[in-house]
């Protein structure tokens, strides 16, 4: 390298070009980013106020005529408005997995990032391991597994998976190691109260952040799974709207009209953006929790 080719930074100005130059990129990156997710979302709502079957006409990414109301009705009134139900049966399902799946994260977190007892690495090394493995691949022996205690049919069949996240752990235990002081739970205990109540008046307030952040996440990725739903529910009245929804599309507008899949997809989104706007507050804060000590 000579000294040519060294950037010549002792000149005015200098650092603040690179530094704009770096914010131009990384504004542009984000922009960029930021339009390719946005974008099937803007043609869903383009396409969901268009007047009835004019969904596939016209310009995709504009306006053109308003059938909202039009179209929920006819929404509504498909198979004696089983859509709605499918929206009840994921909203109950991601709302009793997510919870249940949070307390049981932020107990097993807790437990590895407080005590100590033999084998404490070893498990949280196959919790971590548990990371890596794809949930997709525990999709046919958890099929095997409720077809042999005859669960097939029945809502606990997608309940029970739900409740295990072993990423909701990891991050509990992060969470639980960063912000609730060991000084703390033995003050706890120097007043007599018990392992318990510890951890529900004094640990779970100071994890509230995160347990949003673990809350999301599950909810999320309940509402979005489709392949565990699709083998152990046949009955249409117990399936989330996911399976529903592909099973109107499999269709190809013969029993049920192309648009009212369209529509259908775009109100299945409404409950995850109320969800993020809903808790990004705490969401926010779950997610720098910890980075600085």
């Amino acid at each position: 390298m000579t000294a040519a080719d060294i950037p010549d930074t002792s000149r005015p100005g200098a650092g603040r070009e690179t530094t704009m130059a770096s914010r131009a990129v990384t504004l542009s990156l984000l922009l960029v980013s930021t339009v390719y997710f946005l974008f099937p979302l803007w043609w869903l709502l383009v396409s969901v106020t268009k007047p009835f079957g004019r969904q596939f006409s016209g310009n995709g990414l504009w306006f053109d005529g308003f059938g909202l109301f039009e179209n929920i009705s006819r929404l509504t009134e498909q198979n004696d408005g089983i859509f709605w139900r499918w929206m009840l049966n994921s909203v109950l399902y991601c709302g009793i997995g997510a919870l249940a799946g949070t307390l049981l994260s932020a107990m097993a977190g807790y437990l590895l990032a407080k005590y100590r007892f033999r084998g404490r690495n070893a498990l949280f090394g196959t919790v971590l391991a548990a990371v890596l493995i794809p949930k997709i691949l525990f999709t046919l022996p958890l099929y095997l597994m409720f077809s042999g205690i005859g669960l097939i049919d029945n809502p606990l069949a997608v309940l029970l998976p739900s409740i295990v996240s072993p990423f909701g752990v990891y991050l509990a235990r992060i969470f639980a190691a960063q912000s609730v002081p060991d000084e703390v739970i033995e003050a706890g205990r120097l007043d007599g109260a018990s392992e318990f109540r510890i951890f529900r008046t004094v640990a779970l307030p100071m994890m509230l952040p995160a347990l949003v952040t673990i809350f999301l996440f599950q909810f999320v990725d309940i509402w979005n799974n489709y392949l565990l739903p699709a083998m152990v529910l046949s009955d249409d009245l117990l399936q989330p709207v996911t399976v529903g929804l592909v099973g109107w599309n499999a269709s190809h507008g013969v029993a049920v009209p192309a648009p009212l899949v369209v529509i259908g997809s775009l109100i299945s989104v409404i409950p995850l953006i109320v969800a993020f706007v809903a808790l990004q507050r705490f969401w926010r804060a779950g997610m720098t929790a910890g980075a600085v000590k």
